[in-house]
């Protein structure tokens, strides 16, 4: 049995880092970002792109569902887009004259939701139950998502002309929030060189795996060992974020889950079998950052939630666990 786990979790280490590898073809320079976007997936989770126009947002999203194997559709979210554009409706067939449901867009396993902010909240909240619940329902009639079933929503940042703040709701079911970010400049210099070496012909993308491996990828996180103090620090963190006094509302019970399922995918993607207080301290920002609201002087102060976890992170006690001991805990188990 053990023998089994372990080598579960290598596949998944292995067949990890050939995803990236392979998506790094084309997201030249950030290969961390491409990292917390995996992670996000193999934990089951969305993911949260944020970031300015124009720094592959969307490339970085067409690139892991072909490298995935898996269904792909794009919705470009705007402010006159209906929930049931997205979602799909009930309509008649003229031909057998009954109502039947016409799947919309939202029916693939990555589903791109680009620009997602530019759409008013009504039409953003058409995909919590897809998100939380991986099924639609119209007409009284409920349909089942394809497995696995992952949203990768881009948006710009709040204060860019014309965009829509998220629901708390619709971002507390995003596993992490992600930025791209600028690449600096000897990295942009390669990013242009390799494109002209390309002579206007685009990078093809392999498939390194498909819908069944990458589920199977996603169960191997869940022999990954988590020690009690381990387990014990994230709690701390969470709660911190609700009770030291410049936040209205703290991570939810959700972000706990989220943070150390995460910590989970962070091992395996490190060759590990367990959870180290490292791993928590890498996911903290990403998973509960995007979960807080702040008291409103914050704002006028521009701090922000990813702010106030960094806090949370130097004022909480790191444990000293020994991962040795894990390792020995789980072989036993």
């Amino acid at each position: 049995m053990t023998e089994s786990i372990s080598g579960s979790i290598e596949e998944t280490h292995r067949l990890s880092t050939q995803i990236l590898d392979e998506v790094e073809r084309v997201i030249y320079g950030k290969r961390a970002a491409l990292e917390l976007v995996l992670m996000g997936i193999l934990a089951r989770g969305h993911v949260l792109l944020e970031d300015l126009p124009g720094l592959g947002k969307t490339m970085l999203a067409r690139s892991f569902a072909r490298v995935l194997g898996l269904s792909f559709n794009r919705v470009q979210f705007t402010p006159d887009l209906l929930p049931q554009d997205l979602t799909g409706a009930v309509v008649m067939d003229h031909r057998t004259k009954e109502f039947v449901f016409r799947q919309g867009p939202v029916f693939a396993q990555l589903l791109l939701a680009d620009e997602i902010n530019r759409t008013p909240p009504k039409t953003q909240s058409a995909l919590l139950e897809a998100m939380a619940e991986q099924q639609v329902t119209a007409d009284g009639v409920t349909h089942r998502l394809p497995s696995p079933f992952v949203v990768l929503a881009t948006q710009n940042p709040i204060e860019y002309e014309g965009t829509y703040a998220l629901p708390e709701a619709q971002l507390d079911r995003f596993r992490l929030r992600a930025s791209l970010g600028y690449l600096e400049a000897d990295g942009e210099a390669g990013m242009v060189r390799r494109k002209l070496d390309q002579r206007g012909q685009e990078a093809e993308l392999k498939q390194v795996c498909g819908a069944a491996d990458l589920l199977a990828m996603m169960d191997s996180l869940e022999w990954v060992e988590v020690h009690p103090d381990v387990l014990d620090y994230v709690v701390a963190i969470v709660h911190a974020t609700r009770e030291q006094g410049k936040t209205l509302v703290g991570a939810s019970p959700r972000g706990t889950l989220a943070l150390t399922q995460l910590a989970r995918a962070s091992a395996v993607l490190a060759g590990r079998a367990h959870v180290t207080p490292d791993d928590v301290k890498r996911l903290a920002v990403p998973a509960l950052g995007h979960r807080l609201v702040l008291r409103p002087e914050l704002w006028v102060a521009r701090v922000t939630g990813d702010d106030l976890v960094r806090e949370v992170l130097e004022q909480v006690e790191t444990p000293l666990v020994d991962p040795g001991e894990a390792v020995r805990r789980w072989r036993q188990g």
